[in-house]
């Protein structure tokens, strides 16, 4: 297939664009940042330069394409004013959801945001009504990141009810690389105390990459919302216990798959997509938070 990713020099973006070519598709990447106009050699991207907020350069660069991964986005809403983050976010989702169906794009995959349910970045503190989170869990967003997300979700419910494009959106949990584990989970591994909104789950780059190249060669009608975690917590404690160590009754537990169980559940990706993570914390950190020398 030929496949579109936007914001492909991301942290998402360039783990799929990686998993695409593995899977043997011909991948254009599209960011923010110049080209370095070099010779693109055989097995790299070719590259398009695209402001997503702006329709006519959207509308340039998404003819011919079978699919489109959609990453470009500001990934979260602390470090730019509410209204930029709101008009980049939601705007460039729009652009690209109506350029695509107009170029009879045939498959849709918007990197939507484990944040949509709104207890990540709220003005007036909120909790989950239940763990492990799944994709029926109520949305009650406050913020203008959790918001764009949603609104995403929502154009593309409304792109598969007026034409015959397939929608996937997927919900990563917080997403780890090689370079950045001890960084940001090394002090959940040395104590479970140190709380995150999502209940201490995460997930590596290449396995959501993974999942997104399942979304791309999937055949599923309609939209779906995947939630992309993997199955284990940070810190392989036993969930049952810190979430009732540290919440209390305040959430409900529901069903285990497993004792050391994440707190975002990835059990319908793995019926519907079939998709199973294969990287884990532990293969970067020891049990000190430590990373682990490669």
């Amino acid at each position: 297939m030929k496949v579109l990713v936007t914001g492909s020099r991301g942290k998402v973006g360039t783990a799929v664009v990686r998993a695409l070519i593995s899977g043997g598709h011909e991948v254009t990447g599209s960011d923010l940042g110049r080209h370095a106009f070099d010779r693109i050699l055989p097995g790299e991207p070719d590259y398009q330069q695209a402001d997503l907020t702006d329709a006519g350069q959207v509308y340039g660069i998404v003819r011919g394409f079978d699919a489109v991964v959609h990453a470009g986005a500001i990934p979260e809403p602390t470090h730019n004013p509410p209204h930029v983050v709101f008009q980049n976010n939601t705007m460039g989702t729009f652009n690209m959801i109506e350029a695509s169906v107009r170029a009879g794009v045939k498959v849709f995959v918007n990197i939507s945001s484990e944040t949509v349910p709104g207890f990540f970045f709220p003005e007036r503190p909120v909790l989950p009504d239940y763990a492990p989170v799944d994709e029926s869990h109520p949305i009650r967003p406050q913020d203008p990141y959790a918001l764009s997300k949603l609104f995403g979700e929502e154009l593309c419910d409304a792109a598969v009810r007026r034409s015959n494009m397939r929608c996937i959106s997927i919900r990563p949990s917080h997403v780890q690389h090689t370079g950045n584990y001890e960084r940001n989970l090394g002090a959940q591994v040395r104590d479970a105390g140190n709380l995150s909104p999502n209940l201490w789950s995460y997930v590596d780059s290449e396995d959501l990459a993974d999942a997104i190249l399942l979304a791309v060669e999937s055949d599923i009608p309609g939209h779906e919302v995947f939630y992309i975690a993997n199955p284990d917590n940070v810190g392989g404690r036993d969930f049952a216990a810190i979430l009732k160590e540290h919440y209390g009754d305040q959430i409900e537990l529901r069903k285990l798959d497993r004792f050391d169980a994440s707190g975002i559940s990835c059990a319908k990706a793995e019926r519907m997509l079939g998709w199973k993570a294969k990287r884990s914390w532990r293969d970067h950190l020891d049990t000190d938070g430590h990373a682990i020398e490669q």
